[in-house]
């Protein structure tokens, strides 16, 4: 919690010297509004993550189980660790530098150079650098949804969009598909097979294409709306 109020402070500084704003730029509010575009963010990555991982589950013959370690406290704690990174990155890649790149170098350059830096961070935390093969996957699966991410940022001027479309993603493969560093929560993948030739490659397209484009049309339809 102390890392979210340094980055807070360090936000507002950073608003009010660059921009003489304050944080309620980063669309806060209305908050009965901004809080419905969270849970609509929440709810859409929740379902995508959960198809997504099903989908690439029924390729590799795989089957879920649940962990025999499973109680409640796991899952509030995993939660609650998602809570709080996810918010930490929120505020690094779609918080006030985005907001302040978009009003310097315009919406699309600043997207993408936030989606570069997002791409590119998940090297060191994913533990992929240094190998090609590796970087590229990493970088087109977490650039790309940095991507859209930053695209909602820029299209609702709020930060709650993504804020919810990325925790929905983050708690569903990590609490329930125990995918995240907190090792095993919910459900334990058992079985399976390493997919080959076409199934690889459609395996690879389900899992760094499909989610992004999903919630780009999602979000094209939330604005439109």
């Amino acid at each position: 919690m102390l890392g979210i109020l340094i980055i807070l402070l360090a936000s507002w500084l950073i608003l009010f010297l660059f921009e003489k704003k304050s944080l309620l730029v980063l669309g806060f509010t209305p908050v009965v509004k901004k809080l419905k575009q969270f849970g609509l963010g929440f709810l859409v990555s929740v379902v995508i993550c959960s198809a997504v991982t099903l989908a690439l589950a029924g390729l590799r013959l795989e089957t879920w189980l649940l962990n025999s370690q499973f109680n409640f406290t796991l899952l509030l704690d995993s939660f609650w660790f998602d809570l709080k990174s996810v918010f930490t990155e929120e505020l690094i890649y779609r918080g006030a530098l985005l907001y302040i790149l978009i009003k310097k170098l315009g919406s699309k350059k600043g997207v993408f150079i936030s989606a570069i830096a997002f791409g590119a961070y998940h090297w060191f935390s994913f533990g992929a650098f240094g190998n090609v093969v590796p970087m590229i996957y990493v970088f087109l699966l977490t650039g790309l949804m940095g991507l859209v991410w930053a695209y909602a940022f820029a299209k609702t001027k709020s930060i709650m969009l993504p804020f919810g479309l990325h925790l929905g993603w983050n708690a569903i493969n990590n609490g329930l598909f125990s995918k995240g560093p907190l090792g095993e929560i919910a459900l334990v993948a058992t079985g399976g097979i390493e997919p080959e030739g076409a199934i690889m490659i459609l395996g690879l397209v389900i899992s760094v294409f499909v989610p992004p484009l999903v919630t780009w049309l999602f979000i094209k339809y939330l604005k439109k709306e």
